[in-house]
């Protein structure tokens, strides 16, 4: 049913041009909302629990022009109260667009496969593109380009690393990544990443050394080493990530001045310390603040509207 309709599922979906395009209409939309989408309508289907990504989305409708309505785990019970596909076939009838999160990448390409609308991933876990979206509009508002910056993710090879190596590699980013044996992001996000590097006249680099990553790097990323889902794994993790906390001796390994990420919640005083997140080289909630934006602009550009949008 959804074959002709543009879905964001997963970084890999974006080409180089498209992430340039989003950037670029983000940036114009912080500058000046633009209501491009009255009388549209967003579904935020969650199944798990959020505080950005629920609020961002929010705001970044009501600047756009258009509405949304908030569905709770409790309220759909994708695949157990109802089918996923009834469900994708039912908000079809309703609204305009959906943005969905949830646990498996399997559930949201299933929820997109009956869709007649344009589907979001709003965080599964294994990808997070909207994510890696708001974090290169930081980057790129802070040091002015992006092309040949050096970007060292130091920590576990989740969601948020995937999406934003591929997105990074994408537009000609020195992309780096630490992580511990076994914990690297999954070989076809490797892969992909590494192609996309070579495309773009970028380079992927993994290594299980965070300070051979991070010496002379100029951004600096990390996040939580236990992410949703993963409770009873946390011990472990703590232990396999030991030496891979974000503190002032591998900050003073990087470039003069790096900036600091992290997508947040963060868990001070494991994947990273107080003192650095609260450092003046942190641009954290810039981030988070980034999430309206870039997501104001992927509604705008699968709803098609974003040609609408003035620079």
């Amino acid at each position: 049913m959804g074959s002709q309709v543009r879905h964001l599922l997963s970084s890999g979906d974006l080409s180089g041009e498209e992430i340039s395009l989003l950037l670029d209409l983000a940036s114009a939309l912080k500058r000046q909302p633009q209501r491009v989408l009255e009388g549209r309508q967003l579904a935020l289907l969650f199944e798990k629990p959020s505080l950005r990504t629920r609020v961002s989305f929010q705001v970044a409708m009501r600047h756009l022009g258009g509405e949304t309505i908030y569905l709770a785990p409790q309220e759909v019970g994708l695949g157990e109260r109802e089918a996923i596909k009834d469900v994708s076939r039912v908000l079809s009838r309703y609204v305009d667009i959906v943005a969905v999160r949830t646990w498996g990448q399997e559930i949201v390409e299933e929820y997109a496969q009956h869709s007649a609308i344009p589907v979001i991933n709003a965080l599964t876990n294994e990808e997070h593109p909207c994510q890696a979206l708001a974090d290169l509009l930081t980057v790129r508002e802070k040091m002015g380009r992006l092309k040949g910056v050096s970007l060292a993710f130091i920590g576990d090879g989740n969601n948020v690393s995937s999406s934003l190596i591929v997105t990074a590699a994408s537009l000609g980013m020195d992309v780096r990544m630490a992580a511990p044996q076994g914990y690297m992001p999954p070989e076809p996000i490797l892969s992909e990443a590494s192609a996309r590097a070579a495309a773009s006249g970028g380079s992927l680099t993994l290594v299980h050394d965070p300070a051979a990553a991070v010496r002379g790097a100029e951004v600096l990323y990390t996040d939580v080493w236990t992410s949703m889902g993963q409770e009873r794994e946390a011990e472990r993790r703590r232990i396999a990530f030991a030496g891979y906390q974000l503190n002032a001796s591998l900050v003073a390994l990087a470039a003069p001045g790096a900036l600091v990420m992290h997508d947040l919640p963060a868990h001070r005083g494991e994947e990273i310390t107080d003192d650095v997140m609260e450092s003046p080289q942190a641009i954290i909630f810039d981030q988070a603040e980034n999430r309206t934006w870039a997501q104001a602009a992927v509604v705008a550009f699968l709803l098609g509207a974003w040609q609408d949008i003035k620079s």
